[in-house]
C-alpha cells in the first residue's frame, strides 16, 4: 500500500509541475530574446548627453497598453546599449514599477520634445514601489542600471527617436 501511495504521489506531483510550467511566463535571457522580439518592435534611439556626447541605443518600443504592462518583466539580462522606450499617447505623470523585473534599471523620463525631465537611477528589482516622473512626460526610457551615469544622461540631455520608429 505504501509503494502504491508513493507512485500516486509522484504522478500527481509531475502533473502539477507540468501544469504550472505551462502557465509560467517565458523568461527572456537578454536583448534579442525571442519573447521580446515577438512582442515588441525595435528601433534606434539617439541620446544627446549632458556633456554634448552622442550615444546610439538599440531599443524595444512599448507603444500600447499591453506592452506598457509587460515592459521588461522576466528579462534576466539585457545587452549594454539596449533599452526599452515606453511611448504614451499623452503627456502625463507616468509611473513605473519593477514587478517581475529581475534586473536593476535606470528610468529616464522625457517630455514630448525629447528633453529629459528626470532620471531615477538603479531601481530595485522585483519592487512594487512606484517610480514616477516629476512632471508630465510622454516617454520613459528604461536602461540597465548604471547606464545613465555612464553615458552622462541627465536633465540637460535629449532623446531623439529615429524616423519611422512608431
Amino acid at each position: 500500500m505504501t509503494r502504491a501511495f508513493a507512485n500516486i504521489a509522484i504522478v500527481v506531483s509531475t502533473a502539477l509541475l507540468s501544469a504550472a510550467s505551462c502557465n509560467a511566463p517565458v523568461e527572456s535571457t537578454g536583448a534579442g530574446a525571442p519573447s521580446l522580439d515577438a512582442d515588441f518592435d525595435r528601433g534606434t534611439l539617439i541620446i544627446l548627453a549632458d556633456d554634448g556626447s552622442r550615444h546610439e541605443l538599440d531599443i524595444y518600443l512599448a507603444t500600447n497598453m499591453d506592452q506598457h504592462r509587460r515592459g521588461l518583466m522576466f528579462v534576466r539580462k539585457m545587452a549594454e546599449n539596449t533599452g526599452m522606450l515606453f511611448i504614451y499617447e499623452d503627456s502625463d505623470i507616468h509611473s513605473m514599477w519593477m514587478k517581475n523585473t529581475y534586473i536593476p534599471l535606470d528610468m529616464v523620463f522625457a517630455r514630448a520634445d525629447g528633453s529629459v525631465s528626470s532620471v531615477i537611477h538603479d531601481t530595485q528589482p522585483l519592487s512594487l514601489s512606484s517610480q514616477s516622473s516629476i512632471e508630465p512626460v510622454l516617454f520613459v526610457l528604461e536602461l540597465n542600471a548604471g547606464t545613465a551615469r555612464r553615458l552622462n544622461i541627465g536633465r540637460k540631455s535629449r532623446i531623439i527617436r529615429e524616423p519611422g520608429d512608431d
